[in-house]
């Protein structure tokens, strides 16, 4: 038959036990129990907290915030790939241009400039990533663009992977 089967509407009724809260939910009232469980639940009516209260506690800081959405986390995923490949660009670059910089400063000098600069990229991302957590997508995404621009590898991009 399909979605549009009568047979599949419940109507505007609830089981036992449970409470229709949220907008429209007046309209819906829980099925009738039975003569035993009635006089349990007029018991218990007493006892549980009015849906106005529900309502008030379901909106507290108690539940838990809701993510990113599934662009912003495509979003991230590909800059997370970018800045990657921009570290293997400053290992592949930095090591090609070695032998030209013993000349200019100490090896030891040398080698702690590189590994900052391979691991600058993975600082920028996880740092934006922290301080704009609460933050708005966009200035996330403007910070990461932003810091894609600014850590390029660019002994890579002069010298490239096989050199001049």
């Amino acid at each position: 038959m399909g979605d549009d089967d009568p047979t599949l509407d419940a109507g505007p009724s609830l089981p036992p036990g449970y409470v229709a809260v949220g907008k429209g939910s007046e309209a819906i009232a829980p099925t009738s129990a039975p003569a035993a469980d009635a006089e349990s639940d007029s018991r218990s009516d007493a006892a549980a907290p009015a849906p106005e209260a529900e309502r008030a506690d379901a909106d507290t800081d108690d539940a838990p915030a809701a993510g990113p959405s599934n662009a912003a986390l495509i979003i991230l995923g590909v800059f997370g790939g970018v800045y990657a490949l921009e570290s293997i660009g400053w290992i592949i670059g930095g090591l090609r241009l070695q032998q030209y910089a013993e000349f200019l400063v100490a090896p030891l000098a040398y080698q702690v400039s590189l590994w900052l600069a391979v691991l600058t990229p993975l600082i920028w991302f996880v740092t934006v990533l922290l301080l704009t957590r609460g933050g708005r997508s966009w200035v996330r995404i403007l910070l990461l663009v932003l810091g894609a621009l600014l850590v390029l590898p660019w002994p890579f991009i002069m010298v490239g992977a096989i050199g001049q």
